[in-house]
């Protein structure tokens, strides 16, 4: 077994997972980071456990065609698959999806299409770190604070005014630990942030910052939010069956962070859905739901989190064929029957549905899932347990919410046989 600091040239495969490239030393599985399948390199080991190695790049001696030189400041997390080609990243994503299908649930899929857009100021969501004066987003795999403007994720205006509200923060509490969760509207016109402090303590006010609709800190000694200046959310419009929709979101609420995908996202769950009763699992603001409600459709929208379910509330009062329902989806599921519903709309964390979660829908033989994942391991473990109890699956969609990242959304229709 190689050993680490030990360098080996190395025939890269396949993608993997993660963000690394798989391939094989000595009979060991290598994952190699900064690679793209087809090239030949030399690499560093940096560790090996159970048969499997980890290492990195130092050497291209084959480039791949789609090699490109990173721009600098993309050292930043969020940039593992910077040194490749976008259409390239957009067809390693799609094999990481059908490979998670294949190993998970035992299906070949047709070739994933993959939506795609630009890759610079895509964010609308991010989170900065301060850490004792210092800050930004972390470098690759570290705990190292590096430039946001640098990273490119958020337009110059956003990195801009989320620099001055990290710098407010550390001028605040100079010996602080604080997350700044930071969030805009689609259009660029709205912007909130939240400064979490996570240790240390306040040394002065925290000062209203120029460019913010509105700023909220709260620390780990109080259940609840300080209000700085200005509001604590920002509305977007999306569009959905009936028209255009307002849906407001919550520095601190999940909402999808991609400006240029959001609507064709919403426009695929859309798509799938052709049920008068739908049940919207995991629904935070409310995405799906506003997009979906029409007079003639009743929808559930269940959030267990307090702060998303305050908007999903707030949003699903503007429509009277949403109904807001702040409970958990574990303890949803075992109370209401299912059956009722024609499609069920799920849209879990990474961890995918609950064993009890997928149980209850199975034993309510719904007649149809769309499953939003972000995860391509977890759904396609999930899809194994349903097709099991009598789905097919319909369609994959995938959608790189987050490019020069490894990671994919995906969206899969399951219907009942």
């Amino acid at each position: 077994m190689a050993r680490p600091g030990e360098m080996v040239e190395l025939e890269v495969e396949r993608p993997a997972a993660g963000g690394r490239m798989i391939a094989r030393h000595d009979g060991a599985v290598v994952f190699v980071a900064g690679a793209i399948p087809g090239e030949r390199v030399r690499a560093r080991i940096e560790k090996a456990q159970r048969g499997t190695v980890f290492a990195r790049t130092v050497d291209v001696l084959t480039p791949s065609p789609d090699r490109i030189e990173p721009a600098p400041g993309l050292a930043c997390g969020g940039h593992v698959l910077a040194h490749i080609a976008p259409a390239r990243q957009a067809a390693l994503k799609a094999e990481i999806v059908a490979d998670a299908f294949r190993r998970q649930a035992r299906i070949t899929l047709p070739p994933v299409a993959v939506v795609s857009g630009p890759a610079d100021g895509y964010r609308i969501r991010a989170r900065a770190h301060v850490r004792h004066g210092r800050w930004g987003f972390f470098e690759e795999g570290s705990h190292t604070p590096c430039g946001i403007a640098g990273s490119r994720q958020l337009s110059d205006a956003s990195a801009a005014t989320c620099e001055r509200v990290c710098a407010a923060v550390a001028a605040a509490a100079p010996d602080a630990q604080a997350e700044v969760e930071w969030v805009e509207s689609v259009d660029g016109a709205q912007a909130v942030a939240h400064a979490h402090l996570a240790s240390g303590t306040w040394a002065r006010a925290l000062a209203p910052v120029e460019g913010l609709r509105g700023l909220s800190v709260s620390d780990t000694r109080h259940a609840r939010d300080r209000q700085v200046t200005g509001e604590p959310f920002v509305v977007d419009t999306i569009t959905g069956v009936a028209g255009p929709t307002p849906v407001r979101h919550h520095a601190r609420a999940f909402f999808q962070g991609n400006r240029f995908l959001l609507q064709p996202l919403v426009d695929a769950v859309v798509a799938r859905v052709r049920a008068e009763a739908v049940a919207d699992l995991y629904a935070g603001v409310g995405l799906f739901s506003l997009a979906l409600a029409h007079p003639e459709r009743t929808i559930d929208a269940v959030e267990g989190d307090g702060v998303a379910a305050a908007d999903l509330t707030t949003n699903a009062a503007r429509l009277g064929a949403v109904r807001a329902v702040h409970r958990s989806v574990e303890r949803f599921v075992h109370e209401t029957d299912l059956a009722r519903y024609g499609t069920v709309v799920v849209d879990p964390p990474r961890a995918g549905l609950a064993t009890e979660v997928v149980t209850a829908l199975t034993a309510a033989r719904v007649p149809a899932i769309v499953y939003v994942s972000c995860d391509p391991v977890t759904l396609a473990r999930d899809v194994r347990a349903f097709a099991a109890a009598g789905y097919d699956l319909e369609g994959v969609q995938a959608f790189d919410l987050f490019p020069r990242t490894a990671h994919v959304e995906t969206v899969a229709s399951l219907t009942r046989r």
